[in-house]
């Protein structure tokens, strides 16, 4: 069975999202078309304001209606502690763990010469001026575990001692509740890289 012209656009379209292929696609186009257009409505008008209104705050990168996003201008957060992360999901993750009170920077990406991706794509240059405005005392670098993560890690954290600033990086390693002998080698060989002395 073929779709007209304007529904297989709309199918082609919906496989942008990430995870959806074109069986998934063709489900959710056919559902909006047949079961819900006023959801589809809705959809599509909250996303072309979304499109319109939504930038990048000018602190921290993150998505913003406003110069500066909600969390920047809050004034209960620790100013000494910045957490360099790789994505907005990673900002959510975070927060959620109610464990962090400092601000957050994004760098949405990670160092890639291979991929062309270098200091300037990451937005270091911000991160810099960032730093050498002396309100922050301790960098916290929360970038990935891959080579790429790394690398990443590795440049930012010398450019924190270029400024004075302390640069630390998240633990990594066995989850809680995870049982060793299921936990994968390089997972294991970052927990014991990352091992702490037991406080008495």
């Amino acid at each position: 069975m073929s779709f007209s012209p304007l529904t297989q656009r709309l199918i082609e379209s919906l496989t942008c999202l990430p995870g959806v292929g074109p069986k998934s696609a063709q489900r959710m186009a056919l559902h909006l078309l047949d079961r819900d257009r006023e959801g589809a409505q809705k959809l599509a008008d909250t996303l072309q304001l979304a499109i319109d209104r939504i930038g990048r705050c000018q602190r921290c990168r993150n998505f913003s209606e406003e110069p500066v996003c909600h969390t920047c201008s809050q004034t209960s957060r620790d100013p000494a502690l910045l957490c360099v992360v790789e994505t907005p999901a990673d900002v959510i993750a975070i927060d959620q763990s109610g464990s962090f009170r400092g601000y957050y920077f994004l760098l949405l990406g990670h160092l890639s010469p291979i991929d062309g991706i270098g200091p300037e794509d990451i937005g270091a240059d911000l991160l810099d001026r960032r730093l050498a405005e002396g309100e922050v005392q301790e960098l916290v670098i929360a970038t990935g575990t891959t080579v790429e993560g790394e690398a990443t890690a590795h440049y930012l954290s010398e450019m924190a001692r270029r400024h004075g600033v302390t640069a630390s990086r998240i633990a990594h390693g066995v989850p809680m509740g995870g049982e060793l002998e299921y936990v994968d080698s390089n997972t294991l060989s970052l927990a014991l890289q990352g091992r702490r002395v037991i406080d008495p």
